[in-house]
C-alpha cells in the first residue's frame, strides 16, 4: 500500500485517502506544484552589473580628472587612471550591459 505524509499534521496516511484520519483535514489527491519563471534571471543581473560599472567609471573619472574642485581628493591620482583605466572600466560595463540585454532578449 502506498503511503504519503499529511500536509497538516505530518503523519503517514494511505495515498488514496482524501481526509487525514488523525487531524481530519482534507488532503489533495496530488500535490499541486506550480513552476514559474523568475523575472530578472541572468540577463537582468548582468545588465545591472554593467550599468553599475559604467556609473563607477563616471564617478572615478569625475573625481580623478579634477572636475570636483570644492571636493578635491587629498592623494595624487596617476594620469593613466584618467586616460586609460576609467574608459576601460566604462567600456567593460557597456559590454556587460549589452551582453545582459542579449541574454534577456534570448529568453
Amino acid at each position: 500500500m502506498q503511503m504519503r505524509q499529511c500536509a497538516f499534521c505530518g503523519k503517514r496516511i494511505a495515498a488514496h485517502l482524501n481526509q487525514c484520519p488523525f487531524c481530519r483535514e482534507m488532503q489533495p489527491l496530488q500535490p499541486q506544484v506550480r513552476l514559474s519563471r523568475t523575472s530578472g534571471g541572468a540577463g537582468g543581473r548582468q545588465t545591472r552589473r554593467g550599468l553599475l560599472y559604467m556609473l563607477l567609471a563616471g564617478v572615478i573619472y569625475y573625481f580623478a580628472a579634477g572636475y570636483a574642485k570644492p571636493l578635491e581628493i587629498p592623494v595624487a591620482i596617476q594620469p593613466a587612471v584618467v586616460s586609460y583605466l576609467c574608459p576601460l572600466l566604462f567600456l567593460g560595463g557597456l559590454g556587460l550591459t549589452l551582453y545582459g540585454l542579449i541574454l534577456k532578449a534570448k529568453s
